[in-house]
């Protein structure tokens, strides 16, 4: 664009002063004709670098994902192709499952018999809460009975005395007062054994914790237990089902497995630094990268638009979606030493502007890896973006040029 303003700029100075010879061409005139450009284009460039920026590393860049199993096991069958697309869900390898339903199996066994187990627990406490019942049933009985033997008791005593009284002035018969005596003691016998009975009922139910028989608290702290049981139990089925699950990956995203090296017969461990295979999502971020004095403008939401070497002639819209402020220079590693800057503070480092493909051009397809150029045009001297836009395209053109000798 330089070049085309230059080369109509010179075509007015030859018409002016070679052509018509409307100015004369001395020393002044020739100064001027070579100040003016020079002080337009600084001017307009200066101008155009902060109302429009531009950006000769623009790159696309993709998600990858360390595809890393959470099983080991022997690789049973790999139906993904390198370098083809995979959809989501689709699978990537399979591993030979059989350890893990073997394990899911002795899990589901374990937890049917703690499972019965618990059964039992509970059948037990209903058990002893009867045996509590029965035992404040026989304490009530016993507490009757002796109630019901007391007035007996003090009636029979009673007539012994009146007997005794009667014997003793001869108005008495004698075989009367001992029927009383002999009741006497029949009725003390039986309340002796009903106190007896009561007493031992009672000392039965003294043996309680928090509130509850001893065999009731038993009985609730082996339910607790083997409620516990089972809850384990539960627990380690619902992790041989996920270990079992984990024996089929599957494509966690539309995208390309890179470079499979993986093959059946091969042994995977779940360790992170030991992939199985690399996977490339189609989902991409387009990032531009800039000086910190070029971004005082720019706005999240401003125009933007990039040519990728790729897609030569292709202009693609797109907005900025924001600015990343942050980079590796503002960062001090976690150490004992003191931060080295060097003989002098390093220089600033460039800025990422994150860009949002416009809707029309998000079909298009953007390899990782991608680089280009681009520009922003901010909401300040929208005279000055018809120069940048032009340049823009004039550079995706030029990327036609392939510039070597073999």
């Amino acid at each position: 664009m330089e070049a085309l303003l230059l080369g109509i700029y010179s075509f007015f100075v030859w018409l002016i002063f070679i052509k018509f010879k409307w100015l004369p061409w001395n020393t002044t005139s020739q100064v001027t004709v070579v100040l003016i450009p020079i002080v337009a284009m600084s001017a307009m460039i200066l101008t155009l670098n902060v109302v429009a920026p531009s950006s000769h590393d623009v790159r696309v860049v993709k998600y990858v994902v360390q595809v890393v199993p959470q099983v080991r096991g022997r690789v049973l069958e790999v139906p993904v192709e390198p370098n083809r697309l995979v959809k989501k869900g689709e699978l990537l390898f399979r591993i030979d499952d059989t350890p893990y339903q073997i394990a899911l199996k002795a899990a589901k066994a374990k937890l049917a018999a703690d499972e019965a187990r618990l059964s039992q627990t509970v059948a037990g406490l209903a058990g002893a809460n009867a045996g509590d019942r029965e035992l404040q049933a026989q304490l009530q009985s016993a507490r009757s009975q002796v109630a019901a033997l007391q007035p007996r008791l003090e009636l029979a005593r009673l007539r012994v005395q009146q007997n005794r009284e009667l014997v003793a002035v001869g108005a008495g018969d004698k075989f009367a007062l001992e029927q009383a005596e002999a009741n006497v003691v029949e009725l003390q016998a039986q309340q002796a054994t009903a106190t007896a009975n009561e007493a031992q009922v009672t000392q039965r139910l003294s043996g309680r914790v928090n509130g509850e028989l001893a065999s009731v608290a038993t009985a609730r702290a082996d339910i607790a237990t083997a409620k516990a049981v089972v809850d384990a139990s539960r627990a380690a089925v619902d992790d041989a089902k996920w270990n079992l699950d984990q024996t089929v990956m599957v494509a966690p995203a539309d995208g390309y497995a890179i470079n499979v090296q993986l093959r059946p017969g091969s042994i995977v461990v779940p360790f992170p630094v030991v992939p199985a295979m690399t996977f490339v999502e189609n989902e991409y971020v387009v990032l531009a990268m800039y000086h910190q004095n070029e971004l005082p403008l720019v706005e999240p939401g401003n125009e933007a638009e990039f040519s990728l070497r790729m897609h030569p002639g292709r202009v693609i819209k797109a907005t900025v979606d924001s600015i990343v402020w942050a980079q590796g220079q503002g960062q001090v590693a976690q150490g004992g030493m003191l931060p080295n800057t060097g003989m002098a503070p390093s220089s600033p480092d460039r800025f990422p502007v994150k860009f949002k493909v416009a809707e029309k051009d998000q079909e298009l397809f953007l390899a990782a890896g991608a680089a280009g150029a681009g520009a922003i045009y901010t909401a300040h001297g929208e005279i000055f973006h018809i120069v940048r836009k032009v340049i823009v395209r004039v550079g995706s053109l030029t990327d036609y040029l392939v510039l070597k000798l073999h």
